[in-house]
């Protein structure tokens, strides 16, 4: 995949491509718990579960990095399987909802991070829609905090829309909302 630069006004400061996110998952981790406020516990738990993820063939990454290689956003992603943990727990929810048919031939969002020195510029936008521009599933799902913000109106303004709200994960301290959208994204 060439790498894009970043659209609108993060191109002097990011540019988009492939990210072999094993090899960088400490600087990925930087970027997530400053973006996320995660303490040094959260960290080593989803280091593993992010080491996990990219053992299936089909796995994703792609980061922004400014001129002198500093990662400063990430996302990544794989095709949904229902065996999977995070499947498993939100298939009850979207079963009530009537949208448990969009965990079939989705693409799965599992991170989209910017650091908070780099946010508001575009290069969310562009991470998620290269990663979903480059898959051939006709749709893409992902998890966010159940609250308004501007994450959730990122996804909002590509053409996700709510599947389910007040989703509640073992552990996390807020309850998110799963979201989902046909691919390619909106622009």
């Amino acid at each position: 995949m060439a790498a894009a630069p970043a659209e609108g006004p993060a191109a002097p400061d990011a540019e988009i491509g492939p990210l072999d996110l094993a090899a960088r998952v400490d600087e990925a981790l930087h970027v997530q718990a400053a973006a996320f406020g995660l303490g040094q516990d959260e960290i080593d738990v989803r280091r593993h579960i992010i080491l996990r993820h990219l053992e299936h063939p089909r796995a994703r990454a792609l980061g922004a990095t400014t001129p002198d290689g500093r990662l400063v956003g990430f996302v990544y992603g794989l095709p949904n399987d229902r065996g999977q943990w995070w499947s498993t727990v939100v298939e009850p929810y979207l079963r009530a909802t009537g949208t448990d048919g969009w965990l079939d031939d989705s693409f799965v969002i599992t991170e989209l991070h910017v650091h908070p020195g780099h946010q508001q510029r575009g290069i969310g936008r562009t991470l998620i829609t290269t990663i979903t521009d480059a898959v051939d599933h006709p749709r893409s799902i992902l998890s966010a905090i159940d609250k308004d913000s501007p994450a959730r109106a990122l996804y909002r303004s590509l053409g996700y829309r709510d599947l389910a709200r007040q989703v509640v994960f073992p552990s996390a301290p807020q309850p998110y909302a799963v979201m989902g959208a046909p691919l390619p994204l909106l622009r």
